[in-house]
Parts: C-alpha cells; sequence; structure tokens
C-alpha cells in the first residue's frame, strides 16, 4: 500500500473518530429561573438599537438573518413555562418568542443571547429549560424547603392586629404560598429531563445529559416587600435574602442531584450603577445598594468559591436610554396636563405636545428611545440590547465556571 493511500487511511479514521466522540458527548442542559425580568420584556422591534451602538452591533447580526428577520438557532432547544403565567410549555428551537407573552409581537428575555453564546462556547447542542414567572419572590414563592417555613416578624404580626385580621388564616395562606414555584420549577425540569429527545431531538440517549448550568434572574419583589425586610435601607437589612439564597443554591443542586452544577445569580441591576444615580434617582441608593450586595454575597461563601458567580446586570444598563425615558415621562405628564383642558381641540393639543417634544428631543435622541425601548424602567426598558448582553454575560459566566 502506498504512503498516499497510508495517509488518506489515517485521515479518514482521524476523522470517524472525531465524530465518534462528538456524538458521544452528553447533551448540555441549562436552567434558566427567576421572575418578570428572566420571562423578558424585550420587544423584537427594539433589536434595531443594538445596531445603532457599534459596541452592540455585532451582536444583531447574530439575532437576525442577512433579511432581518429573526433566526433561529438550528443547534439550541428551550422547553419554557411561565411566560404568560401559567404551566403551559412552549417549545422548540430558540428563536423570538420565548420571552413574555402579551403585546403586539414577540418579546425576548435573557434566553435567546444565553444560547447563542453558551451554544458557540461548547460547540455542540445544548438544551435550555426556562421557568420564570412574574411578581414572584424568593422568601415566599421560591422558598427552598431547607430555609425552613417563612415566619412573619413582630411588626407583620402588629400591623395584621391594626387590620383586624385573622394571624392564623394569614400564616396558613403564607404556609400554602411558601415554596409553590419552587416546586412548579423543580417539576417542569424533571418533566422534561425524563424525555429530553422530546424536546431536543438531537439527543442521544446513550451519552445521556449534564445539567451544565443554572441561572437565576429574580429580585424585584423582594427588593420593594417593607414587610420581610423591615430595615432594608440599613446595612444588613437584606441578610435574609442572602441566607435564603445560599439554601436555594444547595437544595437544586441536591434535588437535582448535581452537587457541583455551576450557579449563575443575576444581580437585579434596574436604574444602572448606583454611583451614576441621578438627583431624581438619590432615593433609591441606599435600599438599590444593600440589595444588590445581598443578591451577591452568596458567591463569595467558601462553599461556593469557583462553582458560583454573581453577574452585576447594572452593567449593562444602558444610561442614554434610561435618561430619554426620564424626558419621555415629561412629555406623558404634559400630554395628561394638555387632555384635561377641554377648551383645546384634539388638533391644538397634538400641535402643543410636538412642540414640547421638540424642546426636550432632538430627531436622533426620539428615534433611539423609540426604537430601545419596549417596556418600563423595572423590565430594564423593554430592551433588547440591555437584555442581550445580560443573556451573554450569563452564558460567559457559566463558561468561566
Amino acid at each position: 500500500m502506498n504512503r498516499y493511500l497510508l495517509t488518506l487511511l489515517a485521515v479518514f479514521a482521524g476523522l470517524s473518530l472525531t465524530d465518534a466522540t462528538a456524538a458521544e458527548k452528553p447533551l448540555k442542559v441549562y436552567i434558566l429561573v427567576g421572575q418578570s425580568n428572566m420571562q423578558g420584556h424585550a420587544q423584537v422591534r427594539t433589536f434595531e438599537h443594538l445596531g445603532m451602538d457599534p459596541q452592540t452591533a455585532p451582536m444583531l447580526k447574530e439575532l437576525q438573518n442577512a433579511d432581518g428577520t429573526p433566526r433561529v438557532c438550528e443547534n439550541v432547544w428551550i422547553s419554557s413555562i411561565g411566560h404568560d403565567g401559567t404551566e403551559a410549555e412552549k417549545h422548540g428551537q430558540l428563536t423570538v418568542g420565548y420571552g413574555a407573552s402579551g403585546g403586539s409581537e414577540p418579546k425576548i428575555g435573557p434566553e435567546l443571547t444565553f444560547g447563542i453564546t453558551m451554544q458557540k462556547l461548547v460547540d455542540q447542542p445544548i438544551l435550555l429549560i426556562k421557568t420564570a414567572w412574574g411578581g414572584k419572590s424568593i422568601n415566599t414563592d421560591f422558598r427552598p424547603p431547607s430555609a425552613g417555613p417563612y415566619v412573619f416578624n413582630e411588626q407583620q404580626i402588629e400591623n395584621f392586629k391594626k387590620q383586624n385580621r385573622d394571624i392564623d388564616e394569614a400564616r396558613q395562606q403564607k404556609a400554602e404560598a411558601t415554596g409553590h414555584y419552587y416546586r412548579l420549577m423543580l417539576a417542569h425540569v424533571r418533566k422534561v429531563l425524563s424525555d429530553p429527545k422530546r424536546v431536543c431531538p438531537e439527543y442521544d440517549a446513550k451519552a445521556g445529559y449534564e445539567l451544565a448550568g443554572f441561572v437565576w434572574f429574580q429580585g424585584w419583589n423582594d427588593m420593594v416587600d417593607r414587610g420581610t425586610y423591615p430595615t432594608r435601607d440599613q446595612p444588613g437589612g437584606y441578610d435574609q435574602y442572602s441566607e435564603v439564597m445560599a439554601h436555594f443554591i444547595r437544595d437544586v443542586r441536591r434535588d437535582l442531584k448535581a452537587p457541583k452544577m455551576p450557579f449563575v445569580i443575576g444581580v437585579l441591576g434596574v436604574g444602572g450603577p448606583v454611583e451614576k444615580y441621578g438627583p431624581d434617582q438619590q432615593r433609591y441608593r441606599g435600599v438599590h445598594s444593600n440589595f444588590r450586595n445581598a443578591m451577591a454575597a452568596p458567591a463569595s461563601l467558601p462553599e461556593f468559591e469557583g462553582n458560583v458567580a454573581a453577574v452585576r446586570t447594572e452593567n449593562y444598563w444602558d444610561l442614554q436610554l434610561s435618561e430619554l425615558a426620564s424626558r419621555w415621562g415629561k412629555v406623558q405628564g404634559r400630554n395628561r396636563e394638555l387632555s384635561r383642558n377641554k377648551d383645546l381641540s384634539r388638533e391644538a393639543r397634538e400641535k402643543q405636545l410636538d412642540a414640547y417634544k421638540a424642546e426636550l428631543f432632538t430627531p436622533e435622541e426620539l428615534e433611539i428611545y423609540q426604537k430601545g425601548t419596549s417596556n418600563a424602567a423595572y423590565h430594564y426598558l423593554g430592551s433588547a440590547k440591555i437584555l442581550g448582553q445580560i443573556g451573554k454575560a450569563f452564558a460567559e459566566a457559566i463558561d468561566g465556571l
């Protein structure tokens, strides 16, 4: 046999070995859990804003096809519940529309750029399991078993008495609500993992699957809960959140039999870095800072070193977009004021409102605001630019663990 033929045989043998090795890799499974910001409220129309910034323009190319239609990720599969507030499942190849339901067009959350980024990092098919319901806390709704029952503090008991509320009934209602969404989350994850091929046709039962990461993105309902955290504006006021979060990580790993599963805490960052808060935001500075530190704290525990990371989502807040949204609030205020003036015709009101807009915005600024936002500030302005960067950061953090 000549040397050329031997070389060819060796090459083909190597290719076959490589293909076989790739096929035998376990399916990488990533779990995404949280409340409304994990659901995601960025409408697809805000994609265009990514292209208006040279730093995020490359991301837009990953989200869209050449003709501007949303990309469908061939090697990323997703099963999602909670997008509409129920347990109804939506599954298929990852694309737009796996954000929160409602509105005139599909929405995205962090899952889209998370999946795109993670698939590039692992270079193999992956499966995302997403469970997210709006308006849910970790102190009650997602409370993990080892955190124990929710116990009303003295101030809450006193408030119940002032309201002539039945304390035993309040305790019973709280007990029934405690951990309900933690159990729903586990039930759905287990359902998907009982038959991965139902969601991901690429699944190879012989190779199995690997729970390769968990992302938690939540916080709003705890941050604004004065009852559970009565000293939230003081140092240590949110320590209870940190304690329950640590229990959550331990319990999820135990219940899913994945003791070293990488875990990322998406630290609530609505409003951006507190050191850049303007005059209107200063009254929130202490609470926001305390809460963010409490969310991130478990990642610093010795037991979680190297396998839990905190991603500060404030770093992806768009300061320009936020400032423009604040200006738009003034426009809405002027519109309400003009609407109360019954002596003005509709045309006169519109003319005055247009003049006021021209005082507050340049045409370029108005275009940025209109293309960049689709929801309120507590939903990261419904901005694909913000949520897209957050999803990418979550994936890179998982990979770093």
